[in-house]
């Protein structure tokens, strides 16, 4: 007999997949499962597609932001409402956010992305429209008015920090946030930096500072999850509706030879902690550096080891306020839950169940 446990909103069975799926329907049915509350910012984006069909399957998903980022304002929000309608989530609402930084013009990446955002699937234009209300209107008021709402953002800050500069409270009222940004070593978009914290650093920064929850996903700990010919494979043999497009989104995304669900990762941390290893550390984001605007500046210190084939020690028990003998100073105190290693396995189960309830 299996046992049936929950957490943050995603079912675990110690034996039997198939008879927790029976026990989840009907605890949720019966009103005994409470879905975690969730706003998702994104911009869509082939990785945030599959961010939208987790969120939308395991958490009570409020609403779908969108952000200029991988795309212009009206493809990434076109492609959200592509996404939803793909897998049969026409009730969640769509409300466009900010075009770009207010510092400086957007930058997109159809080198990645597609000129669509969303290159792959011949898809039908979407049958409904975007709501009128504006991303961060919604973003306050929802969570503002609702207690225990989670944020998760997966593309540029722009509309996080603009929620936090128009009421700041949200830093205390939000359960937290979960981003996909950044990296504890290095970028993608240049050396140093990532491009979804690149493209608006200065929201990042203001984002960073605001006291609120934060948990960030880098590129250190999303390129442990690639999009190869054997995952792409894994979509195609669920053999539904929902696998196909997936399936067609990844032939496109990895055409390049180094794709990863970047964004995917962010909401599957927040579904089942047990799939990412991380630590408590403070991150800062460069604003002035010539080679260095945009990087996610991680301290490490406290996790350095002496051993020989690592950089650092996830099992340290160093705290950031330990005096070291003859260096009293040890940096700022922590602000964010850095991950670092991704049960990689555990992320495609999550990923393929989801995938296979979908039509």
């Amino acid at each position: 007999m299996g046992i049936l446990f929950s957490v943050c909103g995603f079912w675990k069975n110690t034996e039997s997949d198939d008879i927790l799926e029976i026990q989840y329907s009907f605890a949720e049915r019966k009103g005994i499962v409470k879905m975690r509350k969730v706003i998702l910012d994104c911009d869509p984006g082939h990785d945030d597609a599959f961010a939208i069909m987790l969120a939308a399957q395991h958490f009570d998903l409020l609403g779908v932001t969108t952000v200029g980022g991988n795309g212009t304002l009206e493809n990434v929000t076109r492609n959200a409402l592509v996404v939803l309608e793909q897998i049969g989530k026409t009730d969640i609402p769509v409300f466009p956010g900010h075009a770009g930084p207010s510092t400086h013009e957007l930058v997109t990446a159809p080198n990645v992305h597609g000129n669509s955002g969303l290159d792959g699937p011949v898809v039908s234009p979407p049958r409904r429209k975007p709501e009128k209300k504006h991303a961060v209107d919604f973003i306050v008021d929802t969570v503002m008015n609702n207690d225990d709402v989670t944020l998760i953002a997966t593309g540029p800050l722009t509309n996080i920090a603009a929620a936090l500069n128009r009421e700041p409270e949200i830093s205390k009222k939000a359960s937290g946030l979960y981003i996909m940004g950044g990296g504890a070593y290095a970028g993608n978009w240049t050396a140093a930096a990532e491009f979804n914290i690149w493209v608006d650093a200065e929201a990042a920064y203001k984002v960073f500072h605001s006291g609120i929850d934060l948990h960030m996903v880098g590129v250190n700990l999303t390129r442990q999850c690639p999009v190869d010919s054997a995952f792409i494979d894994r979509l195609r043999g669920i053999g539904n509706h929902t696998g196909e497009f997936c399936a067609q989104l990844c032939d496109f995304f990895s055409k390049g030879g180094d794709a990863h669900l970047h964004d995917a990762c962010a909401v599957a941390w927040l579904i089942d902690p047990s799939l990412i290893e991380s630590a408590y550390l403070h991150v800062d984001i460069e604003l002035n550096g010539l080679l260095t605007r945009g990087m996610t500046v991680t301290d490490l210190r406290f996790l350095q080891t002496t051993k020989p084939d690592a950089d650092i020690d996830l099992t340290s028990t160093a705290r950031w306020d330990d005096p070291e003998e003859g260096s009293p100073f040890r940096g700022k105190a922590p602000n964010t839950h850095v991950a670092f290693r991704l049960d990689y396995e555990g992320f495609c189960k999550l990923l393929t169940k989801t995938i296979a309830n979908y039509p």
